[in-house]
């Protein structure tokens, strides 16, 4: 089983945009306050010719993922609201599927509402997926530009999830300093 994070401050986050043409993943790793790009990339599910076979494809490759970097953390985008109900039941079975083969390694998960994600790493919660992009190449330091934008939504939802997480361990990491240091304030 991973644990969230172990003793060298180290962990590895894995960051999914699911979708039924195409999924976007990225793998970063994160050593104190750097973040490096390990891997990130589009999973393409077009050439599969039923949902049920879309699927399958979905939960090899997130286990091969898994099983290639062993992330610690899993971080995906929650299917905004849509007009097509069946878009979004087959987006909703997509993610799903993502979660359950991450669930089967036991790897904690988090979901990130799209506005989240984009507010997150631009300051905008209506950004482009170009200007994420931008973003993204600024603050993870690549130079190459994205073929699809499912990879670096990926990376983004990734990135989202780091932040999220170390300002809640900070939070947390002042109210025990707090309480460690003044424990006659408390009763």
């Amino acid at each position: 089983m991973n644990t969230p994070t172990n003793i060298h401050n180290e962990k590895i986050i894995l960051g999914m945009d699911p979708g039924t043409s195409v999924m976007g993943y990225g793998v970063l790793l994160v050593k104190g306050n750097k973040l490096n790009i390990i891997q990130y990339g589009v999973i393409h599910l077009s050439r599969y010719t039923t949902h049920e076979l879309k699927l399958k494809k979905i939960f090899e490759r997130v286990i091969g993922i898994i099983e290639d970097f062993s992330p610690d953390e899993v971080a995906l985008e929650a299917p905004f609201y849509g007009k097509n109900v069946q878009s979004m039941l087959k987006l909703g079975r997509a993610q799903g599927v993502a979660m359950a083969a991450a669930l089967s390694k036991e790897i904690p998960i988090t979901e990130y509402a799209p506005k989240k994600v984009k507010q997150s790493v631009t300051g905008n919660g209506n950004a482009s997926k170009e200007q994420v992009a931008s973003m993204l190449k600024s603050i993870l330091k690549f130079d190459e530009d994205p073929k699809l934008f499912d990879a670096t939504d990926a990376l983004a939802v990734a990135l989202c999830h780091h932040y999220n997480a170390n300002s809640k361990s900070i939070k947390n990491k002042s109210w025990k300093s707090f309480v460690r240091d003044n424990p006659g304030r408390l009763k």
